[in-house]
């Protein structure tokens, strides 16, 4: 999968803002990524500092631009942006004290077309990655939501099965409907939740999966009832409306997604059913666990949570990453610019 990426990389030349210049996690990822020659690599923080950190650790981050809030020649026009995009809702000097911080700087960066993606998170919280990115870089037309997916991969064990792909696993809580200040409802949550699936599914095939989705449940086609089977099922329909060309079926339970037998068993008929790859679970509960489950009992590498919806690549680490993380991401974010 690396592979296929990294060609992707030297064949077109990306650069990756990391938000965090002084962690030693990311100063050993991102000398590593300039040691290999295929991403350019921009550090946000102050230069001496990063420098020293760089040192301190032993790591060579030559080849790397670092750029520091408080000295950035551009800072003004930067604000200007800010101020349009948010219309209105912050003055010139919010805008300012928001860009001293690396979140906000850093995506403004993106934004601007400074840098093609961003990795943060390292010792920002997921909410503090996220909401720059939702106020600034906005999602996708069409797009109602940000959600998350993770790649998995493990070796020996069903071919089919050795790469899969799980969402949303950490970004949605659950899906409620949104509705306008008369009460009407303007997405339903099946909507998002099949917005989740078809996203899921296009970010399966970047890396490789023929994406099948199961839209999973604690029912098989009707069997179980209450919970989130309604909306699961009505998730199905609207998202095969979405895409009619991929295959998403459900609501199926996880044993009916994975296994040929029980799968034509409980849903005869089905492409999906028993041949599953990409699964979409109903509530993040559900999906946090079993990205979990499936990663510590299971053996799978997890990749993620990559971030879907957002008008540029942006993504979050976890605060307890190591730098062999942020470079498999850093790689994954880069090759989705």
């Amino acid at each position: 999968m690396f592979t296929k990426l990294i060609e992707t990389l030297k064949q077109n030349p990306r650069k990756i803002v990391f938000t965090e210049g002084t962690d030693a996690r990311i100063l050993e990822a991102a000398a590593r990524l300039l040691k290999e020659g295929f991403l350019s690599v921009l550090l946000v923080g102050n230069v001496d500092e990063v420098k020293a950190a760089a040192a301190k650790g032993g790591f060579d981050i030559a080849g790397a631009e670092i750029l520091d809030p408080a000295t950035y020649e551009g800072m003004d026009a930067m604000v200007e942006t800010m101020v349009a995009l948010r219309k209105g809702k912050m003055s010139a000097e919010e805008c300012r004290d928001l860009l001293a911080k690396g979140n906000y700087f850093g995506t403004m960066l993106v934004k601007m077309g400074v840098a093609d993606c961003l990795l943060g998170g390292a010792t920002y919280s997921t909410a503090d990655t996220v909401r720059p990115a939702l106020q600034l870089v906005k999602t996708k037309p069409g797009a109602n939501l940000v959600s998350s997916c993770f790649i998995m991969c493990r070796e020996g064990g069903d071919p089919a099965l050795q790469k899969i792909c799980m969402a949303d696993c950490a970004i949605n809580l659950s899906y409620e409907d949104s509705v306008d200040k008369d009460g009407n409802v303007t997405v339903s949550g099946a909507q998002k939740l099949a917005e989740v699936a078809v996203e899921s599914a296009r970010t399966a095939a970047i890396f490789g999966i023929d994406p099948k989705v199961a839209m999973l449940s604690f029912s098989t086609k009707g069997s179980g009832k209450g919970g989130t089977v309604a909306l699961s099922a009505e998730a199905t329909k609207i998202a095969q409306q979405l895409a009619p060309d991929l295959a998403i079926d459900g609501e199926m339970q996880f044993d009916a997604a994975v296994s040929p037998t029980v799968g034509q068993l409980k849903f005869p008929g089905s492409k999906v059913a028993g041949y599953a790859n990409t699964f979409v679970f109903p509530l993040i509960e559900a999906g946090n666990i079993g990205y979990k489950i499936a990663q510590r009992l299971g053996g799978y590498d997890a990749y993620g949570p990559i971030l879907q919806g957002l008008n540029a690549p942006i993504n979050d680490l976890s605060r307890g990453c190591i730098a062999e993380e942020v470079y498999s991401i850093a790689i994954i974010y880069a090759a989705l610019a």
